[in-house]
């Protein structure tokens, strides 16, 4: 009887450990499938600027420092290999970007014109796109090194090689102060 017990205990603990670490494989995609998205996101981005740029460029020629900066968080973008790179590079385009729609903002006849209000409505759905793929990969990274840091399940994730993943920070402390809304009229 007591053979029994001890065979069942010890096919229990076998059954339990594969399932974990078969949790923590999972986790482990959803983690490359979010850093994926994001790089997809990130890309579909890179690809609109060169026609955002072309329709500031018509009416603002003159702001070629603006347009340096642009395709320099460009090419940034496409360079990133690393997830920090991204990152960083993710960082220099908002502020890129911020910049060329600041340059749009003082031609009115430049915002009248129907390619670059679809070209900035194009980039707000894209920037959405980012944040969700941003807020997935955080979800996914936040569950993947909760499993692997939890007990018992740390120690299949040890015996497994698992290691915690990073999350996707914002590298601008700037980025993270509230924005100021002036509401004087």
């Amino acid at each position: 009887m007591i053979s029994w017990i001890a065979i069942a205990a010890a096919l229990l603990l076998v059954l339990y450990a594969v399932t974990a670490y078969n949790r923590l494989v999972r986790l482990r995609n959803e983690c490359e499938q979010g850093a994926s998205s994001i790089d997809v996101q990130l890309k579909r981005r890179a690809d609109l600027i060169p026609n955002l740029v072309q329709s500031v460029k018509a009416y603002a020629g003159h702001e070629s420092a603006t347009f340096e900066a642009v395709s320099a968080a460009r090419a940034a973008t496409l360079a990133a290999a690393s997830l920090d790179a991204r990152a960083a590079a993710d960082g220099l385009m908002q502020s890129a970007i911020t910049g060329l729609i600041g340059v749009a903002e003082a031609y009115p006849k430049l915002r009248a014109v129907e390619s670059f209000t679809a070209l900035q409505a194009e980039l707000a759905d894209t920037e959405d796109r980012i944040a969700a793929a941003r807020r997935y990969y955080n979800t996914v990274v936040r569950n993947r090194n909760t499993a692997i840091q939890s007990v018992p399940t740390n120690v299949v994730a040890r015996l497994g090689g698992f290691a915690p993943a990073a999350f996707y920070r914002l590298e601008d402390d700037a980025d993270r102060e509230p924005v100021a809304v002036g509401l004087s009229t």
